[in-house]
Formats: structure tokens, C-alpha cells, sequence
């Protein structure tokens, strides 16, 4: 047949430039080896989020050169693979979070380290912090807080108590998917997942599979890791247990709501540097006058810097008392941000930086 000529040249094309690209990224990974031997020599740090910002940033504009064939979207994800494989060329980077494997929390992790680096479950949000301290891990990835839920308290209160810093963002669309072994959800009779992504999903499989038994498991990714044997079943779970379980993705985002989103934060033990477009996470507290919170948060608008968030929380320490953390934006080592937050610590009893680091995507 007169196409199959014409497809076997655009084929070998194709193959000539996966060649070319397997070529580079060998030539990349030794570079990589190289810039590590540099790094243990002078002690600094493997992974540098500011500096993986700017990379990406600078091939997105290099790609409207190119036409943007290849979409701009999918530069990320594909670089973000690349680099954390050439990474673990350097070093071998150990990222706590919470588990267990495949929930969002992973996907977060995954979103941001990429897959070529060591992953580890952990069971609460405390472990993730205690894994960094007894340095068994290099980062951590915890929830923060969620468009529908609100704010994650346990991981505010132990930002206070460790001596750990924020070093990174992500935030995650969490979209709910109908998954299983069985391409056709015609023969799907089961359905697997956590209580609450049922609730979440009720009105779409009430439409769709209304004959179908619902059944209650601890968590989406035992949901999937359950429907991976079970061919009549499917789960309801994150992309990324689809992915670790091998399952196929009946039905996309069949959650009810539309816009949910949950920020998670990086924490390791270092500040990273500036890289351009950052934001500053702090912690204070009140004198007990009044006008109290007006003055202290009075040297942000001298300085011109804008205030992103702000949420209190109770102390601990005495009844009615409270602490405030604070989103700003810039970086710890701008000048207008410092010189503002010597002032707003001068009047507030107690005080704490808790990152300086890139903004999400």
C-alpha cells in the first residue's frame, strides 16, 4: 500500500532522532557526574530548586523558537524526568513523605524530585519530619492545605517545633479517577476506595455504574493495589496509582468538584537561593496591645511587599494566645524583605523564618 513507504521514512526519521536524543542525554548525565564531583568537593547542596526554576523557565522561551510543535505544557514534566535521572548520577536523594505509595502525597513528591529518586513512605506527617532530623532522608513532602478542606494544622504546628525549613511548594490538582486491570467498565461489578472518595464520586457512579457494589478500603492506594487482582473491580484513585498498579483509566476526574487543590510543602534543612520569582514563609506573635497586629504588619506595606497569606493558630503556650504564618512574596536575601522583617520582628515577641523558596507552578 501506497502509505506504508511513506510511514516506514517518517519512522526511521523518528528512530534517527531518539538515537540522537538517547546520544545527548548520555552526553548530559556524564556532564552531570561531573558538576557532582564539584559539588561534594566544595560540600554544596545536590539538589538546588531555584536553580531547576530557571532551567525550566529558560527552556520554555528557547521552545518558542522551535515553533512550539513540542508543547510548552509537557517541558516540564519531560525535563523534571531528565534531570532527576541525570541527579542520580550525582547522588543517590532520599524524599520522605507521607505514604503510603501511590496517595497524592507521592504524586506531589513524584511531581517534584521525578521518578529516579528514592521515595519513602512514611506513616505520619511527624515521621516525614523525623526522617529528615535523623538524616534518613534528604527532603520531605507534606500537605498544607487544600482548597475544599483548608488548612492541614499538624503540619503549621510542626513547622514551629522542628528546626527545618521550607524549601519548596507544589501544588496539585486532586482529581479522582475510575481505574482497573479490565479495559471495558462495562464488566466492572466492584468498586474500591476510601470512604471519602466515594462521597466525592457518588453522583458519577450513580449515573454510571449504578449497579455496581461500592466497598469501603482504608485508602485509594490499596484501592488500587486491590483492583490490580481483581478483574471485575476497578478503584478509585490518584493518576499516580495508576501508573504504579498498571491499571488503566476508565473514566477521568469524576470527583464533583471542579477546582480542588492541594499545596504541599518541600521541607529540608537549608534555605535555597533566590531565583527570581519567590515567595517568604514566616511565623510571629503579638504584644498584647492594642493596634498590635496593624503595627507589626505595618513595616510590609512600608516596604512595598505583598502579603499572600495569613493564618493564626493557638500558641500552646497560654490561653489566647496566638501565632501568625505568613506568606510573602520575594526571597529572604532581598533586601526590602529583609530590612521589613527585622522591623516586624523588633515588635513581635516571638519570631521565625520558615522558608524562602521558588513558587509553585
Amino acid at each position: 500500500m501506497p502509505y506504508q513507504e511513506e510511514l516506514s521514512k517518517l519512522r526511521n526519521k523518528i528512530d534517527e532522532i531518539d538515537r540522537e536524543i538517547l546520544r545527548l542525554l548520555n552526553e548530559r548525565a556524564k556532564l552531570a557526574k561531573e558538576v557532582g564531583h564539584v559539588k561534594k568537593q566544595y560540600n554544596l547542596p545536590i539538589y538546588v530548586p531555584s536553580r531547576e526554576k530557571l532551567i525550566f523557565e529558560r527552556l520554555k522561551e528557547i521552545n518558542k523558537e522551535f515553533g512550539e510543535e513540542f508543547p510548552t505544557d509537557a517541558i516540564v514534566p519531560v525535563f523534571r524526568e531528565i534531570i532527576s535521572a541525570c541527579r542520580s548520577t550525582e547522588e543517590n536523594l532520599k524524599v520522605a513523605y507521607l505514604g503510603p505509595r501511590a496517595t497524592f502525597t507521592h504524586q506531589a513528591s513524584i511531581k517534584q524530585f521525578g521518578q529516579a529518586v528514592e521515595h519513602i513512605p512514611v506513616q505520619t506527617i511527624k515521621d516525614v519530619f523525623e526522617e529528615i532530623v535523623r538524616d534518613r532522608a534528604d527532603f520531605g513532602v507534606v500537605p498544607v492545605e487544600n482548597t475544599i478542606e483548608g488548612i492541614v494544622n499538624y503540619t503549621l504546628d510542626l513547622l514551629v517545633d522542628y528546626p527545618l525549613k521550607i524549601t519548596g511548594e507544589i501544588i496539585l490538582e486532586i482529581s479522582l479517577h475510575l481505574m482497573s486491570s479490565n479495559p471495558n467498565m462495562n464488566e466492572i461489578y466492584r468498586v474500591y476506595s476510601h470512604r471519602h472518595a466515594l462521597a466525592e464520586c457518588r453522583e458519577w457512579l450513580q449515573k454510571e455504574l449504578p449497579n455496581a457494589q461500592l466497598i469501603e478500603v482504608e485508602s485509594t492506594a490499596k484501592a488500587a493495589e486491590m483492583a490490580k487482582d481483581d478483574y471485575e473491580a476497578a478503584a478509585i484513585a490518584s493518576e499516580a496509582a495508576a501508573d504504579i498498579y498498571g491499571l488503566h483509566i476508565l473514566a477521568r476526574k469524576i470527583d464533583k468538584h471542579i477546582y480542588n487543590f492541594t499545596r504541599f510543602l518541600v521541607i529540608g534543612r537549608e534555605i535555597p537561593p533566590p531565583s527570581g520569582n519567590d515567595k517568604t514563609t514566616f511565623i510571629f506573635s503579638l504584644k498584647n496591645e492594642v493596634g498590635a497586629l496593624y503595627k507589626t504588619l505595618e513595616p510590609l506595606y512600608k516596604h512595598g511587599i505583598n502579603m499572600t497569606k495569613i493564618e493564626s493558630r493557638p500558641s500552646k503556650r497560654e490561653a489566647w494566645d496566638y501565632l501568625f504564618f505568613t506568606d510573602i512574596e520575594g526571597h529572604i536575601e532581598d533586601k526590602k524583605i529583609k530590612d521589613a522583617l527585622e522591623e516586624l520582628k523588633a515588635n513581635s515577641p516571638f519570631f521565625k523564618i520558615l522558608g524562602s523558596y521558588p513558587k509553585a507552578e
